[in-house]
């Protein structure tokens, strides 16, 4: 029998995996990848009696490789909170599923552990971008500000470290932090650590770059930002963007950081008074998804940058 992890790269994934290891001790098999590598359950065969457990991946993008683990797997815990589209139904298959724009796939776990590791929920729910639910959490703890600033800035750099085309982008791999995070009850001590300092030092080096940049397109409710084909600008593009988002409120965002002389690697911010609509922008094209206040498209060529920015301005009117 194998028990197999698969999860997201980014601090949302790595810290509902987190919160599940500490509650369920065991030796499991990763999956995972970059942020935007999100069809993990066809990378791999399951065999008869293994057990599958699932953290922030769209159930939508992986409907058809999950009907092939059905027959072989003894359980399937499927914790998300993107788009799912049609839901199946199986003895053996338990979807911890939420899409509504308020929450995030660390709280879905949170909620099922009873709050046993509510700490680094906080952290998923800060790199995810969802800064109020997170407070709101920490509150429950009865957190300082310290503490709460300390945790935030963890979840920005665990999510800043899964952007990337590849896994030679990234700072360190997912299942590197992972690994890395996973003998830490307490997300603040693992602040102390080497692979922390690494991290937060590569983070201020990339937004230092970013600082410079300037809209492409921008109107009061629009801003498009164009970001070059480096490393550096696949990895803060997340961040980036979930920055501006903060700073106005009333605006949708769009990156486009150029991946090659054909494409670009999108993410879409919803106006974070709303919080709805990127996954419907990016759905319309063909390697986009995500969720309802944060989306992306994984190649969308050059030739499409009208039709983009066309349909981006319809969708936030």
């Amino acid at each position: 029998m194998t028990i197999y992890d698969v999860f997201n790269g980014d601090a949302d994934g790595i810290c509902a995996l987190q919160q599940f290891r500490l509650a369920n001790p065991a030796e499991s098999t990763l999956i995972t990848g970059v942020k935007r590598d999100i069809k993990l359950l066809d990378k791999f065969s399951s065999q008869h009696g293994d057990a599958i457990n699932v953290f922030d991946i769209s159930f939508d993008k992986n409907r058809e490789a999950l009907k092939n683990h059905l027959p072989n797997a003894t359980e399937i815990n499927y914790f998300d909170h993107h788009y799912a589209g049609d839901l199946l139904t199986a003895d053996n298959l338990k979807l911890f599923i939420d899409t509504s724009a308020e929450t995030c796939t660390s709280v879905i776990v949170d909620n099922y552990l009873d709050g046993k590791f509510r700490l680094w929920a906080i952290v998923g729910a800060f790199g995810d971008g969802f800064d109020d639910l997170a407070i709101r959490m920490s509150n429950t703890l009865k957190l300082n500000i310290e503490q709460m600033g300390n945790l935030q800035r963890l979840g920005v750099l665990m999510n800043y470290n899964g952007y990337g085309a590849s896994l030679d982008d990234l700072n360190m791999t997912p299942t590197d932090l992972y690994q890395t995070i996973s003998p830490y009850a307490n997300p603040l001590d693992f602040r102390q650590t080497p692979e922390y300092d690494a991290l937060n030092q590569g983070f201020i080096e990339d937004r230092r770059a970013a600082n410079v940049l300037t809209p492409e397109f921008e109107t009061e409710k629009h801003a498009v930002y164009m970001l070059p084909n480096e490393k550096w600008a696949r990895r803060v593009s997340g961040v980036f963007a979930n920055e501006l988002n903060k700073r106005d409120k009333q605006r949708a965002h769009a990156l486009l950081t150029e991946i090659d002389d054909e494409h670009y690697l999108v993410s879409v911010r919803a106006p974070a008074a709303t919080k709805t609509g990127a996954d419907d922008l990016c759905r319309q094209f063909e390697t986009g998804g995500g969720r309802k206040a944060a989306a992306g498209i994984n190649k969308l060529p050059k030739s499409q940058y009208d039709l983009f920015l066309e349909k981006f301005i319809q969708q936030f009117p």
